[in-house]
């Protein structure tokens, strides 16, 4: 069972008229897109916004369609893990009328532009992390 000590970091994504395939709902693709938007916004914030990240890895489960009629979306960010170099973050893509439509988990690791190489996750980063952390309970 999970317990939420912070909350989720919302942000809002248009459903475009062009994301959608030939049989109207939302391409794959675009969802992916969606929960990158959301990310890129959540990633906004004074203490994150300046620091190079990289995405290692994301798994993503559709679990219903998205059609033009959903939106607009709700992207919902939470940070499940933190390490010292990497961090996973759940986004959870919601429909206009609050239901999960997919939900996806990134690995994001620091990254230093220089060296090329992983860098340690900053006190700055920790912070704006714990403020949107899911905690496991046993």
């Amino acid at each position: 069972m999970a317990a939420i000590s912070g909350e989720p970091y919302r942000a809002q994504v248009e459903v475009r008229w062009g994301d959608s395939d030939q049989l109207g709902h939302v391409n794959n693709a675009k969802v992916v897109e969606y929960m990158q938007e959301g990310r890129i916004k959540f990633l906004q914030s004074d203490e994150m916004r300046h620091l190079a990240i990289v995405v290692r890895k994301m798994d993503v489960e559709f679990l219903r369609p998205i059609k033009y009629e959903s939106g607009p979306v709700t992207v919902e960010i939470t940070a499940m893990h933190v390490g010292n170099t990497s961090y996973t973050l759940r986004h959870a893509v919601l429909d206009r009328n609050g239901g999960v439509c997919a939900r996806g988990d990134a690995v994001l690791v620091g990254f230093d532009m220089t060296t090329e190489r992983p860098r340690p996750i900053t006190d700055g980063e920790r912070s704006v992390l714990a403020r949107h952390r899911v905690a496991a309970t046993t």
